[in-house]
């Protein structure tokens, strides 16, 4: 059966990385730092592929802007020190392989920033298996379609033939404001009731359901 998408498009953490425990973390401790109520774990999951200022404010909203950079700042030096420890989901490098020889093009929109996620391509050795790359801090956050509308202009793919994979509502509707499929992996950051309330074209529970999926529709 011929392809139907010729790009793909995935989101980092909690959907390659597995870090959606490590990014509530510090979130968490960062409020406690400088002194504000930290968010439970759920508020905190519900913000998690936002850009780092969107997400905080999302997630802190009492905080005023003023402080914004501080808890950022916090925010920072919690997830730093967790960062060596963090390790990819099983199965993605051979995922990203198999997709690579099945034909497609892979790229990656993320709400880290620039330096966060050279910084995880270079530690996960991912960095050449994708032809490109779009964080929140040089486009504009999701669920703007900004970063996906880009990936497909460089790389010369229409929106019809460009699927996006991630684990939050945040992917989702950016795929859908962009004018391309999703599909939503059920074991990062977002429940899976709220994903598919956001109308993925499919979803799935693992790398190796998610491997499958593709193998079949992609």
């Amino acid at each position: 059966m011929p392809a139907q998408f010729d790009l793909i498009v995935f989101d980092w953490d909690g959907t390659l990385l597995d870090s959606a425990a490590a990014i509530v973390h510090a979130i968490q401790h960062a409020c406690v730092d400088i002194g504000v109520p930290p968010p439970d774990d759920a508020t905190a999951r519900s913000v998690i592929g936002l850009g780092l200022i969107d997400a905080l404010a999302r997630a802190v909203p009492s905080l005023p802007v003023s402080r914004h950079q501080e808890l950022a700042g916090r925010y920072r030096y919690h997830y730093l020190a967790r960062d060596h420890e963090l390790t990819l989901f099983g199965g993605v490098p051979e995922l990203l392989d198999d997709l690579a020889g099945w034909g497609h093009t892979l790229a990656v929109a993320t709400g880290k920033s620039r330096a966060g996620l050279n910084r995880a391509l270079g530690h996960t050795g991912l960095g050449p298996k994708f032809a490109s790359t779009r964080c929140a801090d040089e486009s504009v956050s999701k669920p703007a379609p900004d970063m996906v509308l880009e990936l497909m202009e460089e790389l010369g793919h229409a929106p019809e033939r460009t699927l996006v994979i991630g684990d939050t509502t945040h992917d989702l509707l950016m795929a859908r404001h962009a004018g391309c499929a999703a599909v939503a992996v059920s074991y990062g950051a977002h429940p899976l009731d709220e994903l598919l309330a956001a109308g993925p074209h499919g979803h799935a529970a693992s790398v190796d359901e998610l491997r499958e999926w593709l193998r079949c529709h992609a």
